[in-house]
């Protein structure tokens, strides 16, 4: 089959071509994902992206022109990250005295390797300046200059870094805690 156009490939999705269908969603996960990242919080874009796109594998035909896919599909994508975020926000919050339990108990190599999947997991804009400040114990104005940005973009950057590093622990801590029975 030759490489079709996206209006193309949405045409004849809509029609039902179960192929287009496919190359059209294989496209469009590219697009999808950097949208998420945007959008969406680190833990969520992976979740987000899949349930964005069953809709359109679903409600192809439902679409009146073929133009207006990709504002669909990315109105999609941020609904399911406000989605994901909000049940996030659901959780109730972690018991002090049950996270230092349970700090308590873990091993200096186990906290560790908790830290290093937080930093891996983060976008590498993210982690470089984590590992700038806080391994190589830079200032904000020699990450600035380092990274020819203004001091101010830096500190945001650094903030969200760590928020996220923080979100990804607080997930880690309360799935253990739950699956041993502990958490609230």
């Amino acid at each position: 089959m030759p490489d079709l156009d996206g209006q193309t490939l949405i045409l004849a999705a809509q029609l039902g071509d179960g192929a287009a269908l496919n190359r059209l969603l294989l496209r469009s996960q590219i697009d999808a994902r950097r949208y998420a990242r945007k959008h969406c919080q680190s833990s969520d874009i992976d979740d987000a992206v899949q349930e964005a796109l069953l809709i359109p594998a679903t409600k192809i035909s439902a679409l009146k022109a073929a133009a207006a896919f990709s504002g669909w599909l990315f109105t999609i994508v941020r609904r399911e990250c406000e989605r994901l975020s909000r049940a996030m926000l659901r959780h109730e919050a972690l018991d002090d005295m049950k996270v230092e339990a349970y700090l308590a108990e873990k091993s200096d190599v186990a906290l560790r390797l908790d830290l290093s999947l937080a930093l891996e997991s983060l976008p590498a804009h993210y982690r470089q300046v984590i590992l700038l400040r806080d391994f190589e114990e830079r200032t904000i104005g020699e990450m600035a200059s380092a990274l020819n940005e203004e001091s101010a973009a830096i500190k945001s950057r650094l903030h969200r870094a760590r928020a996220l590093v923080r979100e990804y622990l607080v997930g880690s801590i309360r799935d253990e805690l739950r699956d041993a029975g502990r958490a609230p």
